[in-house]
């Protein structure tokens, strides 16, 4: 399987699952992407602070990834597609990408609700489609850190319905990204650590 490819510490800290060969085609056509996504991956680290605050527009956690690929060149990327039948055109609007580089796609998704995952396979397919987008990648987080949030009597603000593993696969495996290969990254309890 190409998720030998990744890293051992990559694949003992992240539940992770891909379809349509995507570790392959990142390693192969993508490295340098390859490269940053896997470094950054491999210096994240869930601290008990970014859990113990309230909401707003983005998390600690997106943020922290958003930061981390920004620095290498990554950015947030809206995209202007239509179709044209007989003349006539069309407008097929997509949603923005949190993160993209070079044809690679990247959404952090930690503590929405869970239909942004459609929101998210539909992106991917269509952009794929398009051409524009070789790979899409996904990072949310592992059922298991359920048992932190409930320790830190934060479990209701991380609810089932809200984007966790358990909500991400069943979509893909059903089909939800198309033909687009995909790459998805959970956050696993061993990457917590109590900084206060």
């Amino acid at each position: 399987m190409s998720l030998d490819l990744l890293p051992p510490f990559i694949r003992e800290h992240y539940e992770v699952h891909e379809w349509k060969h995507a570790c392959a085609i990142l390693k192969q056509d993508f490295p340098d992407e390859w490269q940053e996504i896997v470094g950054v991956l491999s210096d994240f680290r869930l601290l008990k602070s970014w859990l113990t605050v309230g909401g707003g527009r983005k998390s600690k956690v997106a943020e922290a990834f958003d930061g981390a690929l920004g620095k290498l060149g990554w950015q947030e990327k809206g995209f202007d597609t239509k179709m044209v039948v007989d003349g006539v055109s069309l407008d097929s609007p997509t949603h923005k990408v949190d993160c993209f580089k070079n044809r690679v796609a990247l959404e952090i998704e930690w503590n929405n609700k869970d239909p942004f995952f459609d929101r998210d396979l539909n992106n991917f397919r269509l952009l794929f489609d398009l051409r524009v987008v070789s790979v899409g990648i996904i990072v949310t987080r592992c059922d298991e850190l359920q048992d932190i949030f409930d320790k830190l009597s934060r479990g209701t603000s991380y609810g089932s319905s809200t984007t966790h593993m358990g909500k991400l696969l069943p979509r893909i495996q059903g089909g939800g990204g198309g033909g687009c290969p995909l790459l998805v990254f959970g956050i696993r309890k061993s990457l917590y650590e109590e900084d206060c």
